[in-house]
């Protein structure tokens, strides 16, 4: 069964395999067997293997489901999807984490087209910017070893996918929201006579206006601009070789707090000196009366990248592909006063073969290196004698082995194995020799058993590590950082990870039925000094978390079909512990599908079960100096989207919609993510629910 196309094959080895759905509403369901036309060399192979033996669990969110969701940015898009849970940390800079499997946002791995192009720093302020016009689909494989290349993936990979061109032409969606938010996304193709050269342009611009439902002069959810560009291009060398060059680059501003103020007139405003009272009585549920900069976080940050490929088939049963990958993230921020900014370089290799030995073995073998440079600094950090920029080295070189054994034809199994030395150095001055060097084994079995037509089971145990490098993986910014940085981390984050997902697959009635567990040794966690200084360390004793989830579609008929996915976590104290912001416990997902002649409407209703957040860690005053402790009963909540839209030709389509239709935020029920913690100082990370209150929008998706 490998030869009918090794390229196909080795693509899908490289790369967590796409499953496709012909059910109305868009959500993924493992497909055993598609065949899909399109054109060009890599991606018709690819296409044709990747759709054909899929082992591992992955679930897709594709072109048509982005559009429905209204989805302008890659946490838009994948927030609903089976394991992912999308947390917002931070009332004034808005920082997103991306959480697979219950993990934390740092355990998720970013690829773009099956390469690590992410750098750590990029994890978090870059994800609200990653644009999805000209973007296929996005797959999401959970479990540590989700991809052969990202053993740093210790609950799962995030693989945007570029899309491929079938045809010349123009798209241009564009919508306008209340209180001056908009979207506008181009994307421009050009494919030859004879479909060897395929070049795409991308451009895409939006912005989402600060918000502030309690009138008190501190916005909640920040102001954020967005811009992209993407240049891709795809040439057919000869019939056994295609080369892909790729470049972006990404600006993104968020500027978060005080009301009617610019950062602009914010930084010309800064004098380092503290106001005798921010609130009205001192109570942050009444009106700010501080200085501007008191209350303002702003981060400017900026990403490069640049990609190449090169795939060449040397025959029928071998063929190898070469990736080269560069990326510069660049930030530059304010917090409350305190200045930040930083470089984070990224130099990628991997040299990948992919042999076929027999109709029963493929192997998949190669080489990878990773080398990543990060310098910061602060002058207002520099004042502080506890201050230790976190700079960092990290290298890593790895080799890796995986065989693709078809037992049966019931029966598959992948075996892969990586071994990989890490390198990581603190550079600052007071930090001397490095601090981690460890050669590391990780080894992962992928198995997929088809019992009947219908039910299929999927195995997967895998180790994963990863080097915590940075504070912005602990804590969403620097605000304590006037006190100083200490840094003692000594050894790699490793996991062990094993899932299982059972598939039923019928005309109408689509489910699967996921289990999965991990433990994370030497979970890095934010704690302090004896002097209270912030300090990056490690917890003393394992982590770990169970997910189970259950997903279901059904198309009652042509024209109409509903969904559901029910999922709950259980974290250990440890986890617990390591959490800034309360993880969802309880989640339950419905989605309605409705297409009818010219019209169609996509509904998406989300219910987060009730928590207690004394249990992870919350406490909290409203008023400085009240001994009257903020609520830590979090309740049960319901959120609505619905997007309704209408094809006036072929070509052209007109829609509006809402966000949040419910308008349900914390603040509206009377608990504000502002707060005074136990030592007066003024924080802004009391979260648990949503900051984004009732968004509508209107515009159209047009083809040229």
């Amino acid at each position: 069964m490998f030869r009918k196309s090794l390229i196909a094959l080795a693509l899908t080895a490289a790369i967590p395999a796409s499953f496709t759905s012909d059910n109305a509403t868009g959500q993924s369901q493992s497909s055993v067997m598609e065949e899909t036309v399109v054109v060009g060399v890599r991606q018709r192979l690819y296409e044709r293997g990747a759709l054909l033996d899929a082992i591992q669990k992955t679930e897709v969110v594709d072109e048509s489901l982005i559009k429905s969701l209204q989805a302008v940015n890659l946490t838009d898009a994948i927030e609903n999807s089976p394991g992912v849970r999308v947390s917002n940390e931070c009332s004034m800079c808005g920082v997103k984490r991306i959480m697979l499997n219950g993990m934390r946002g740092e355990h998720s791995t970013i690829l773009t087209d099956g390469v690590p192009l992410h750098t750590m720093m990029a994890g978090y302020y870059a994800v609200d910017a990653l644009a999805t016009t000209g973007i296929s689909r996005i797959e999401v494989a959970r479990g540590a070893g989700a991809s052969l290349l990202a053993p740093e993936a210790i609950g799962g990979t995030i693989n945007v996918i570029s899309k491929e061109l079938e045809e010349t032409g123009v798209n241009i969606n564009a919508s306008m929201e209340d209180n001056d938010s908009y979207f506008l996304g181009l994307m421009a193709g050009y494919l030859s006579d004879d479909e060897r050269t395929r070049t795409s342009l991308v451009i895409q611009d939006d912005k989402h206006h600060q918000m502030d439902n309690d009138d008190n002069g501190v916005s909640e959810a920040p102001l954020q601009e967005n811009t992209s560009y993407v240049v891709r291009l795809s040439q057919d060398l000869s019939e056994r070789d295609n080369l892909i060059l790729r470049t972006a680059y990404t600006d993104s501003n968020i500027f978060g707090g005080p009301q009617g103020d610019s950062i602009g007139s914010v930084l010309h405003g800064y004098d380092g000196v503290e106001s005798g009272h921010l609130f009205v009585d001192d109570d942050v549920q009444q009106q700010y009366i501080g200085k501007p900069w008191e209350t303002t976080e702003w981060i400017a940050t900026t990403r490069s990248e640049i990609s190449g490929s090169w795939l060449h088939e040397f025959n029928e049963s071998y063929n190898t592909l070469l990736t080269v990958a560069w990326s510069e993230h660049k930030q530059d921020s304010f917090y409350e006063g305190f200045d930040y900014s930083a470089t984070d370089t990224l130099n990628y290799f991997d040299l990948r073969n992919n042999l076929i030995l027999n109709d029963q073995h493929m192997l998949t073998f190669g080489l990878d290196l990773r080398d990543e440079s990060m310098r910061s600094d602060s002058a207002a950090g520099e004042e502080s004698g506890n201050y230790i920029e976190d700079s960092f080295d990290y290298q890593t070189t790895g080799l890796y082995l995986q065989d693709t054994w078809t037992v049966s034809p019931d029966l598959e199994v992948a075996l892969a194995i990586r071994l990989d030395n890490a390198k990581a150095d603190f550079v600052a001055e007071q930090k001397l020799g490095t601090e981690i060097d460890e050669t590391v084994v990780a080894p992962r079995i992928d198995l997929r058993y088809l019992h009947y037509d219908q039910w299929t089971s999927r195995v997967a145990l895998g180790r994963g590590y990863r080097a915590p490098l940075s504070f912005f993986e602990t804590d969403h910014g620097i605000l304590d950082a006037g006190d100083g940085f200490a840094i003692e981390i000594e050894s790699l984050e490793k996991s062990l990870s094993a899932t299982y997902a059972l598939s039923f697959e019928g005309e109408r009635l689509n489910s699967t039925l996921s289990l999965a567990f991990t433990e994370v040794d030497n979970l890095a966690a934010l704690s302090e000094t004896e002097d209270g200084v912030p300090l990056l360390t490690q917890m003393q004793e394992n982590a770990s978390v169970g997910a189970a989830d259950i997903t279901l579609s059904y198309a009652l008929n042509d024209n109409l079909s509903i969904g559901g996915t029910l999922e709950t976590y259980d974290y250990d104290d440890v986890f617990r512990e390591s959490f800034a912001i309360a993880p969802v416990e309880q989640r339950a997902l419905f989605n309605l599908d409705y297409k009818a002649d010219y019209w169609m409407l996509y509904a998406s209703a989300t219910w987060i079960g009730s928590r207690d957040l004394a249990e992870f860690g919350y406490e909290g005053f409203n008023q400085l100096g009240d001994s009257t402790l903020k609520s830590t009963n979090a309740d049960a909540y319901w959120t609505l989207d619905l997007k309704l839209t209408f094809d006036v030709s072929e070509n052209l389509s007109l829609y509006l919609g809402s966000n949040n239709l419910t308008d349900y935020t914390q603040v509206e029920e009377g608990e504000t993510p502002l707060f005074w913690d136990a030592s007066g100082a003024y924080d802004v990370a009391y979260i648990y629910g949503p900051l984004r209150g009732r968004e509508f929008y209107l515009g159209f998706d047009w083809n040229l």
